[in-house]
This record gives C-alpha cells, structure tokens and sequence, in this order.
C-alpha cells in the first residue's frame, strides 16, 4: 500500500498572526502587537486563507468578525501556542541539583539509593558532599539538606527520623566456616575483633547487651571509618562490630553474616534534616519521602 503524502501545513508565523488578530479582530491592532505593518497582517491572513481554502475573517467597514471556521479554529490554535509555551519553558528551567551532606558511615546505606534515586529520577539531581562530622550547621554551611547521626537534633531545623543504631557482629562466610569456631560468645575470644572507631565503645556496649565480656577486647584493630572496618571483616580478617541498618546491602549480598542473632540499640540514630527555609521546596520533599520508603522497607526486614 502505498504511503500518503505529507499534508503541508500552514507556516507558524501566519498561525500566530491569525492568533493575535482572532484575539482583536483589528488589522491595525494587531500589527501594533506583532510589531509589523498593517499591510504585512493583511498579507499573512489571506496567505493563510489561501493555504487553508476557507475564509477565517470577515471583513466589515467597522473590523473584522471571525468567520464559523475561525470560530473553530481560533480555540485549537490558542491551545497550539500555550503548549509551546509551556514546552519552551520547560526545556528552558535550569534544573538545580540538591546539595545534601552525610557522615562517611552513612555511605554504605545511602549512596546505593542515591544513584537508584537518580535512575528514576533525573530532573532532581542531588550532590552528595561526604564528611566525617555527624552533625551540621546550616547557618553557615551551604547545604539544602543533611543526614545527621547522634541523638536527636533540637528544634532549629525540619527533623525526620530515618532509622536507629543497631550494633550486631558480623563476619565473612570463610570465617564463620573457618576451623576456628564461632558459634558461642566465648568464642569471640580466639578471634580478631575490628572496630569502626578509634576506641571500643561499640564492642563494650553490645557485650554489655550480651551479658559477657571479652578479654581479647582491647586487642583488636582500629578504623577511622565504618566502611574500612566492614571491608576487612569481609576480607575474612576478623570479626567486625556493625550497624545492621547501615549493612543491609552486604548482607544481602552474602559478604557479611551474622554470626548471633542480638541487634542492640544504642539510642542514637540517623536523621533526614533540613532548614526551615527549605522546607518549601518539592524536589525536596519528594526526596525525602522516597529515603524514607527506603529506610521503612530495610526496618521491616
């Protein structure tokens, strides 16, 4: 079957002379609109009525009155040139990104779900400033939102709950398997515990929750950082003391287990925090209400 041929359609510049004279059915008028000349309005009209093969116009000795067909027409051009509008002014819209802060810890739990975030949504981009402060200061640092750890913040800003601390142990398989057995507390004595801070106050507070204590406690190996400290427990070097909210993704995925089932709150926990300021802001709230979709799905696990 052969194709049809291409309709030729009318030249845009003579639509929207025909748009602004349908709007003041005067010649004079709307060349004092268009910036042209009457005579190049007239020109363009009949142009139009030519390629069109109807009268839009009629005219009188007083003006002009819109023909039945441009009474129909002029609705649907109308509508033609506010979606173009709307089209320019769309592409035209620079889109910010937001600027968001998080302690280091965070990374293993957040960046994850920052690039699936981006997948879904590519208007709102986010940069991630990463730092080990637990806390910010938006009166002097320049950030639309942040992700604080520690008790919960006072009421200067916007605070919303993410999740809690919850320490528990964890290990590689290799370990877990390994000759040395793992499946009493007291066996944590023939192994190397690593530590996600420089002291050992995390350890202390799950054995304490745990009821022992460790002789070998002050023995183990010390990490600026919570990911370090999970790198290595995953390398089979050691027994790591985690938060389980914050390893969900390597537990999943089989590089970390848990060789006791405990979790311990500790009373701290993370926090999605913005100034007042920003609250008025879509992008950000749609942000922050898809993390804590997020957050709800791992606190529900």
């Amino acid at each position: 079957m052969p194709a049809r041929p291409m309709k030729r359609l009318p030249p845009l510049p003579a639509l929207h002379t025909f748009l602004i004279t349908a709007q003041c059915c005067n010649f004079t008028r709307a060349a004092e609109l268009l910036h042209i000349t009457q005579g190049a309005v007239s020109r363009q009209i009949s142009g139009l009525e030519s390629h069109l093969g109807y009268s839009l116009f009629q005219r009188q000795a007083r003006g002009l009155s819109l023909t039945a067909q441009g009474r129909e027409l002029f609705p649907r051009i109308q509508q033609v040139f506010a979606l173009i509008d709307e089209a320019v002014d769309q592409v035209g819209v620079k889109r910010e990104a937001l600027q968001l802060k998080a302690p280091t810890c965070m990374m293993r739990w957040l960046l994850p779900r920052l690039l699936q975030w981006q997948k879904e949504r590519p208007d709102v981009p986010v940069e991630l400033t990463t730092t080990v402060q637990h806390a910010v200061d938006f009166r002097r640092e320049e950030f639309d939102a942040a992700v604080v750890y520690g008790a919960r913040p006072d009421g200067s800003m916007q605070v919303h709950h993410i999740f809690d601390e919850q320490l528990t142990p964890v290990c590689s398989q290799s370990l877990l398997d390994g000759p040395t057995p793992l499946s009493e507390l007291s066996d944590l004595e023939q192994h190397m515990l690593l530590h996600p801070t420089r002291d050992q106050r995390d350890w202390e507070q799950w054995l304490k929750a745990a009821g022992t204590t460790l002789s070998n406690i002050s023995k183990g190996q010390h990490f600026d950082t919570l990911d370090l400290a999970m790198t290595v427990a995953s390398q089979g070097s050691g027994v790591a003391i985690g938060d389980w909210a914050l390893i969900g993704e390597d537990l999943s995925a089989g590089r970390l287990v848990m060789p006791f089932d405990l979790r311990v709150k500790t009373g701290q926990a993370y926090y999605f925090v913005y100034p007042n300021r920003a609250g008025s802001s879509p992008q950000l709230q749609e942000l922050l209400e898809w993390l804590l979709v997020q957050a709800a799905q791992r606190e529900g696990q």
